[in-house]
C-alpha cells in the first residue's frame, strides 16, 4: 500500500471519502449497544466546571454501573447526600480509519451503590481500567439515551433491486 505526500494511503482517503450516513438509535438498541463495549466516560460537574473520567461499566437492565477510582470524583458527584447528581455517561466504538460505528450518550441521575455486599459484587465484575483499585459503586438511571450509528450509504447502483 502506498503512501501519499500527507502519510496517508490511497486506499484510507477512499474509505474515509464515502458518503455516510447517520441514522439515530432508539432507546433499547442504544443500550444493548452500550452493554457491548467495557468502558466509557463519565461526565459530571465538578467544582462548577464540567469534568470527565474513563470509568468501566456495566449494563444492568438499563441502568449502567460504575466503579471509580478516588473519593474526590464521588465528592463531586455527591454534594448533598441522600441527592442524586446529573450526570452523562458515553461510549463508542467508531473505526479510525473508516469513521464508521456508533456512539451513546445517556444522561441521568447517578446514586451510590451504599449496600457493602452488593458493592462488592460490582468489585469482582468492574476491573479498574487503569490498574488502580476501585472502591467506590455509582449506578446511573437513564432519563436521557440517545445514539447514533455512522454507516456507510450505499450508492444507488450498489442498492439491491427489486
Amino acid at each position: 500500500m502506498a503512501l501519499k505526500a500527507t502519510g496517508r494511503s490511497a486506499d484510507h482517503d477512499r474509505v474515509t471519502q464515502q458518503d455516510r450516513r447517520v441514522r439515530d438509535l432508539d432507546r433499547d438498541e442504544a443500550l444493548r449497544l452500550l452493554a457491548t463495549v467495557s468502558m466509557g466516560r463519565l461526565v459530571f460537574t465538578q467544582r462548577a466546571l464540567p469534568a470527565v473520567r474513563p470509568v468501566t461499566h456495566l449494563v444492568e437492565g438499563e441502568d449502567i454501573v460504575v466503579r471509580l477510582d478516588d473519593g474526590s470524583t464521588l465528592t463531586s458527584l455527591m454534594t448533598d447526600p441522600g441527592t442524586p447528581a446529573v450526570v452523562a455517561y458515553e461510549a463508542d466504538v467508531i473505526d479510525p480509519e473508516t469513521h464508521l460505528g456508533w456512539s451513546v450518550v445517556v444522561t441521568g441521575f447517578a446514586y451510590p451503590v451504599a449496600d457493602a455486599e452488593e458493592g462488592q459484587g460490582y468489585a469482582e465484575r468492574l476491573p479498574p481500567w487503569a490498574g488502580q483499585s476501585t472502591n467506590i459503586t455509582v449506578r446511573i438511571r437513564p432519563d436521557i439515551v440517545n445514539g447514533f450509528r455512522l454507516e456507510a450509504a450505499v450508492p444507488p447502483e450498489a442498492a439491491p433491486s427489486g
